[in-house]
């Protein structure tokens, strides 16, 4: 045997093919002659899979050109990198491949029963590239000899393995396979959401992905809108605005200024997070773990549509050929968000052209729950007790100033529960008048009191199977605070001038902007009542406490009193116009936010909207209501103070526009029933 001749022979067969596959096989029938061999098999490690990757094999009768990723155990990637083998060795003889974790599982996972194999390490330096493993049956097959044969091999094998993977690099870059298939996937589908995944899915087969998400960054509000966001798993359409602080706008700020198609890197890599402002921000608002970003600006003809974010848990996951390759995606994904965004906005102006009845419909809905703004921000704490006493019957106590949306939350409760199928009955407990209480809460009976020409069902008792939510309790007279007791002990009721008992299944929601604390020590409030109500108290906290919500609500707001306006189109907001929001105090909250937006829209319906005319100025002194509060710990006199100093303002005017009720955002029953308790005189008041 002239191992010089078989060194000439292989090498030729090795190199004088294009394919891999084929060189393998061509191989393989000229060593068998020399040494008994079945099968071969081309592969290495992939350490961003942490998985073998088998590239091709061969017998005598077939060959494969192939890209398995074999799943391994954790015994059998601690062997797999092969950084305890010796430098000087590269041929290894394994007599019973299924000692070792990984040849078996490898074996297991290709199916291939064997017993006897010789590994041999194509190396380049100091740099491991692959394996060769040659198997045959029998145990106890393969001698010295014919390991030192095949390790005289191993420097054609290691050149055909580099060529092999330089040249697959390329056509993954420059293919047009890998183009098209991501092109067919993302534009394959119509909702964005699920191209994502079907996206993603290929793309975890060429680089490290664990989520995929859609965004754009919103000037106007300075924050960043999450489109649609997708893994392997299951993929969801997503309208997330997540605003950016101080530190982190000014550097998006400059990338914006400079993002165009020749001066913007076409992919930022950010393989640390945690080290970034803007990337760890992000990533703590999506509640996403630490992990390496790419991210690609979606970028044609200087003009930015947005960016496409892979995440990949850990740190320094991704690698140059991950970022060329991501860089293909760039036309497909540009033209599918461009699309997404026209149809949303399709959307969004079919919906204005909805009948009524529809618009109220999924107006109720929404204020039912579907839809709290602020809930992933200034309400997280809020929403995330709302989910825990949702489910349960207990009684539920909303505190909070006026206008922070206690209704909001109320409707959020009832429609998260198992009694969102029945009714919700709000009920404003001082826009009632005293003598017309027992009929509006419990019903009456025909003839029970002059006027009484029918039977009525009172709140109560509409609100059977479902919820009833009880709006200014504080301001209920104590009579009424004493039958109200008697509801919530028994669940029973008794319609006013009627002696039969009806039985209810109700869940109580009470709401208060008062000090009931302070109530029950003036004897204004039943503590027995109290202790009733005030079983799972949630606190909702004033707008001036979540400024991050403002960008979010200001968007709301626009687009629905567009609606109720029935313009043609949306208006925008005039660059640089958000600020001054953000600094305001809003001594009214979410409400005299939405009237400011409503008077812009009525003094500028087609935007780009404008507040300059709202005299909105920052204010960083003590509000009127803490100024006051200083000077005295009477909640009385407090409240009688502010109230001369309303009037004051509005030349005692109470009720309608520009009236002392709309500036306290209260009823005007509801002044004029407090009025008389503290005796303040109607008509033009002076502090005192």
């Amino acid at each position: 045997m002239d191992e010089n001749e078989i060194f000439r022979e292989a090498t030729l067969r090795i190199c004088g093919n294009l394919e891999i596959e084929e060189a393998l096989q061509s191989s393989l029938k000229y060593l068998q002659n020399f040494i008994p061999l079945d099968r071969i098999f081309l592969q290495y490690f992939d350490p961003d899979f942490n998985s073998m990757r088998t590239i091709a094999s061969a017998t005598t009768e077939e060959c494969c050109k192939l890209d398995l990723l074999t799943p391994l155990s954790a015994e059998a990637r601690a062997s797999a990198g092969l950084k305890n083998l010796p430098a000087n060795k590269d041929v290894f003889i394994f007599e019973d491949p299924q000692k070792y974790a990984l040849s078996r599982e490898m074996l297991s996972y290709h199916d291939v029963p064997c017993t006897s194999l010789i590994v041999m390490l194509l190396r380049s330096k100091d740099t491991m590239n692959g394996s060769l493993v040659f198997l045959t049956q029998g145990q106890e097959t393969y001698t010295q000899e014919h390991g030192r044969l095949l390790a005289a091999l191993k420097e054609p094998f290691a050149i055909a393995l580099l060529n092999t993977l330089k040249h697959r690099n390329e056509l993954r870059l420059f293919n047009r396979e890998f183009f098209w298939e991501i092109t067919n996937r993302i534009c394959g589908n119509l909702e964005i959401e699920e191209g994502l995944k079907a996206c993603i899915e290929y793309l975890s087969k060429h680089m490290p992905a664990d989520n995929l998400y859609l965004e754009r960054y919103e000037r106007n509000f300075r924050s960043v809108r999450i489109i649609a966001q997708a893994n392997t798993e299951k993929c969801q359409k997503m309208d997330l605005l997540i605003p950016l602080p101080e530190q982190v706008k000014e550097q998006m700020e400059k990338m914006i200024k400079t993002m165009s198609a020749d001066t913007h890197p076409a992919v930022f890599v950010a393989n640390k997070s945690q080290e970034n402002p803007i990337t760890r921000h992000t990533l703590e608002a999506l509640g996403q773990p630490p992990s390496s970003i790419m991210s690609l600006s979606l970028i044609v003809d200087n003009q930015v549509a947005g960016a496409l974010t892979l995440l990949a848990e850990g740190i320094d996951r991704f690698n140059e050929y991950h970022v060329q390759l991501f860089t293909n995606l760039r036309v497909p994904f540009f033209v599918a968000l461009s699309n997404t965004l026209k149809h949303r906005e399709i959307l969004k102006l079919k919906d204005l052209l909805t009948d009524d009845n529809r618009f109220l419909h999924s107006e109720l809905r929404r204020l039912s729950g579907d839809e709290i703004i602020g809930a992933n921000f200034g309400l997280k704490d809020v929403m995330y007790k709302v989910q825990q006493v949702a489910t349960l019957n207990s009684p539920v106590l909303l505190l909070g100033e006026t206008g922070v949306g206690k209704d909001v939350v109320a409707n959020a409760i009832h429609y998260s529960s198992s009694r969102n199928n029945g009714p919700f009955v709000s009920v404003n407990c001082g826009a009632i008048p005293e003598a017309l209480i027992d009929s509006e809460l419990f019903g009456h009976e025909k003839g029970a009191f002059t006027g009484a020409i029918s039977q009525k069902r009172g709140r109560f008792e509409r609100a059977d199977k479902g919820t009833i939510f009880l709006d200014e309790i504080g301001e209920l007279p104590l009579q009424a605070q004493v039958r109200l007791l008697k509801v919530l002990q028994t669940r029973e009721i008794e319609r006013v001038g009627g002696v039969k008992t009806i039985k209810l299944d109700i869940r109580i929601i009470a709401a208060t902007n008062r000090n009931l604390e302070e109530m029950i020590k003036k004897k204004q409030f039943r503590e027995d009542l109290w202790f009733r109500l005030n079983v799972f108290p949630i606190w909702l906290p004033p707008l001036r406490d979540r400024r991050s919500d403002i960008p979010a609500l200001l968007q709301h707001f626009i687009s629905q009193k567009a609606r109720e306006l029935k313009l043609s189109t949306i208006p925008i907001i005039s660059p640089g116009c958000i600020e001054p929001l953000m600094e305001y105090n809003w001594p009214g909250n979410v409400r005299e936010l939405q009237n400011v937006v409503e008077r812009a829209l009525i003094l500028n319906p087609s935007g780009p909207l404008k507040f300059n005319h709202m005299n909105i100025s920052p204010r960083k002194e003590e509000n009127q209501f803490q100024k006051l509060s200083n000077k005295s710990d009477n909640l009385d006199e407090i409240t009688t103070q502010h109230i001369h100093g309303v009037l004051s303002k509005t030349n005692g005017k109470i009720h309608g526009k520009g009236g002392a009720a709309e500036l306290l955002g209260i009823n005007p029953n509801t002044l004029r029933n407090r009025m008389n308790k503290l005796g303040i005189e109607y008509g033009k008041s002076k502090k005192t």
